[in-house]
């Protein structure tokens, strides 16, 4: 990594100004981190439990925008007008923006972006000139089928489509599988190396998914594996982002070729853990961390948690978060220390066994 480091253009405190700061040093590890992640990826006893997104670093491009630029009040480059909601703390579609007003003439009233336009290449010299080789470069690919299907017109009437036009529903996420794949050989080219995608799809609310199981294997599977399935053909890995309590997709997340699944809190992480631990590497948050009053609290909570989670298999710990930086220093400091001596001894148990 190069000394000049050159500052995000994106506004200071945002998301994105935040992922493109470069991450603090992990110090002397046995291996790199990329190489340790990788291990747990693979299913392979690692030799400690990542943090999720502080043993990697994001790339986040300037001009992929699926957003609008710099994450201000405007427009995408498929013309979705989005505004900042300061209280949900990101991006929303702006009330009322419809784009699409007939399913089968989507093409005409949303072309597709011309990627020949994009300057990828200037803005991959800013990039990655940020890149931490001895990490996982992590590249978020937003905006996913479902989610670009109701950001062109009312949530309601997308749902609809499902039922009422499903072909042509099949037809739109075609388009957009076609467009993600164009754009992720952009990506993979100008900002090599990019080790793994976070792919986005909200898929449910908080109390279910959207679709039943059958609907999602007809609707949904189809077009997301085969961006998948090119994302894997380029020897990246796969974590999926997809809000909600869609616990329920588990298995046709898993048949799909995910690697990684970072669910939200109200999903059932025993039950996940416990069934699918060893068939994806799933992030699991560290319960009462956030309010832990001692940095001895802390390391005691890392302790647990290792010794709940770390022998179902492909675990990373969600963030050490507390509003006393010194208490996640320690709740850090421990896990790795404590997560290290653990996976050492199931190592030492997995050669006696063999």
């Amino acid at each position: 990594m190069s000394n000049n480091i050159p500052p995000s253009r994106q506004p200071e405190g945002s998301f994105p100004w935040r992922l493109q700061q470069v991450p603090r040093p992990l110090g002397d590890r046995p291996i790199t981190a990329k190489e340790n992640q990788r291990l747990v990826y693979e299913g392979k006893i690692p030799m400690w439990m990542p943090v999720w997104l502080m043993d990697n670093q994001y790339c986040w491009p300037d001009v992929v925008l699926e957003h609008p630029m710099y994450e201000q009040d405007g427009f995408d480059w498929w013309g979705t007008e989005w505004v900042m909601v300061e209280s949900a703390g990101g991006m929303m579609v702006k009330p009322g923006t419809r784009t699409v007003t007939d399913i089968a003439k989507w093409r005409e009233e949303m072309p597709i972006p011309d990627l020949s336009k994009v300057d990828f290449e200037e803005d991959a010299k800013l990039q990655t000139a940020r890149y931490d080789n001895t990490r996982m470069h992590v590249f978020h690919c937003p905006e996913g089928l479902f989610e670009r299907l109701h950001e062109c017109m009312p949530f309601d009437e997308a749902l609809m489509l499902f039922y009422e036009d499903p072909e042509a529903v099949q037809d739109f996420f075609t388009g957009i599988a076609d467009f993600k794949i164009e754009l992720l050989k952009k990506v993979f080219h100008y900002y090599d190396p990019i080790d793994y995608v976070i792919y986005g799809d909200d898929w449910g609310t908080q109390i279910s998914g959207f679709f039943s199981n059958e609907m999602f294997r007809e609707a949904i599977m189809p077009q997301t594996k085969r961006i998948w399935d090119f994302i894997k053909s380029q020897g990246k890995f796969i974590e999926l982002h997809s809000c909600g309590l869609t616990q329920q997709y588990i298995e046709e997340i898993i048949e799909m070729g995910c690697d990684a699944w970072t669910p939200q809190a109200i999903n059932d992480f025993d039950m996940l853990t416990e069934k699918y631990g060893n068939k994806i590497a799933l992030t699991v948050p560290v319960a009462g961390m956030d309010k832990a009053a001692t940095e001895e609290e802390a390391r005691q909570l890392a302790r647990q948690f290792v010794d709940k989670f770390a022998p179902r298999g492909r675990i990373i710990a969600g963030f050490m978060m507390n509003p006393n930086p010194a208490i996640s220093q320690a709740a850090s400091d421990e896990l790795y220390k404590y997560s290290s001596e653990f996976y050492a001894n199931m190592r030492k148990e997995a050669e006696q066994t063999a």
